[in-house]
């Protein structure tokens, strides 16, 4: 089984070459999955979970689109098929935050002192931003006016579900 660990905070390393760089060093070291996303559109840590066991059902079934599992985990966690357009979830030079998902079963997991040099805990845990969510989902008003403000994390979660479907 499968253990999904969620870290948030401020990225130590700010050019985006370097961190992902970083990540994938630490990734070929533990043999575990590390992916980190933009924390302003994960809305809750149901949504990335869900994203995540989604992504690793898709492997394990060999229905997975991209080649590597972390950019699986992006694409049902951005709710879309293409990965091309699930690339508003990556982190850029401008995140101020971000969502670390490591995933593994039998892996050595990174200590707190090599995390540290890849993310910096902030200990707001997900706080989303509302607009960047609506934008990123695209979630209408006319959504928002049917369900309430309070149900994004539902319309979010309901489309990484749908992910599937789309053929």
């Amino acid at each position: 089984m499968n253990e999904i660990r969620l870290l948030f905070g401020k990225p130590i390393i700010q050019d985006r070459g370097r961190l992902i760089s970083a990540i994938k060093d630490l990734q070929s070291r533990h043999g575990c999955i590390v992916q980190a996303l933009d924390a302003d559109k994960i809305v809750s840590e149901r949504h990335i979970r869900f994203a995540a066991k989604k992504a690793l059902a898709a492997f394990s079934e060999a229905r997975n689109i991209a080649k590597d599992a972390g950019m699986e985990i992006m694409r049902y966690a951005s709710g879309e098929r293409q990965i091309e357009r699930a690339l508003f979830m990556r982190i850029s030079d401008r995140t101020e935050r971000m969502a670390l998902v490591l995933v593994g079963s039998g892996c050595s997991w990174p200590d707190a002192s090599e995390l540290s040099r890849i993310i910096e805990l902030d200990g707001q845990g997900c706080s989303f931003c509302a607009k960047a969510v609506k934008e990123a989902f695209n979630i209408t008003s006319e959504e928002l006016g049917a369900v309430g403000e309070e149900r994004i994390e539902d319309l979010v979660i309901e489309r990484v579900a749908l992910v599937d479907t789309y053929r």
